[in-house]
């Protein structure tokens, strides 16, 4: 399985069962060295909420693609009536897809889509994360999230080979509190995001591998740069 990070907090996850896309923030995204056409063929695309840097180009690559996106109900509502295929689920519930399973988790975030009229934003349900089983190993992808204590029963009831935690502070957990619920989660592997992708959420990313060296060594860390594939074996 290969795991390549897009910046901020996408990923892309190639197995031998499909290819996943997460949070798809590519146009627009000063890290981000993919672009939208670079991707002519995926087999689903997974949305934490909302938020334009999140939400991304899910629109445009499921209309290119033909990949559904998987999103809370409410979010993959919108989606749907804006043209593209999707799975619906909610905050608690599993699903069996052809390349594996996937569980929505909570979290402690805000979501909504930028009115095209003006005005307020439109609201599309709650955030979550995703954990996802492929190839016998559980990933988890927290997406954008505060630190909750919930996080120790993800842990305690899936063994998590990757946990994917957001680390620059402002809107989400900062490195102090990632690496606290990297002691909650205990994953084999933790990889840092949502990070450094614009001035409000810069963060020194070495002070975040001292920490967990130091609190959580069992858990090993690493810091993929945008671009860059890490292939877990």
């Amino acid at each position: 399985m290969h795991i390549y990070f897009h910046g901020h907090s996408c990923f892309e996850i190639v197995g031998k069962a499909g290819r996943l896309l997460i949070d798809p923030f590519l146009t627009g995204n000063p890290s981000a060295k993919a672009k939208v056409e670079d991707f002519t063929q995926l087999d689903a695309i997974l949305v934490t909420h909302g938020h334009s840097d999140h939400l991304g180009d899910a629109i445009q690559l499921s209309k290119q693609t033909g990949a559904p996106i998987i999103a809370v109900f409410e979010l993959a509502t919108y989606c749907e009536s804006q043209g593209a295929k999707t799975h619906a689920m909610h905050i608690g519930g599993k699903y069996q897809f052809p390349f594996g399973m996937v569980k929505l988790t909570q979290a402690l975030h805000g979501s909504g889509v930028e009115n095209p009229e003006g005005g307020n934003m439109i609201y599309v349900g709650p955030p979550c994360g995703f954990l996802i089983q492929i190839e016998e190993k559980w990933l988890y992808h927290a997406g954008d999230t505060g630190l909750f204590g919930d996080m120790e029963l993800i842990g305690l009831r899936h063994l998590l080979t990757v946990a994917m935690l957001p680390i620059g502070d402002n809107f989400v957990m900062g490195i102090e509190e990632a690496v606290h619920a990297s002691q909650l989660l205990r994953p084999k592997l933790v990889i840092p995001m949502h990070y450094n992708t614009f001035p409000l959420i810069v963060q020194d990313v070495r002070e975040f591998e001292r920490l967990m060296q130091r609190r959580v060594p069992e858990s090993q860390v690493r810091a993929l740069k945008p671009g860059e594939m890490f292939e877990l074996l």
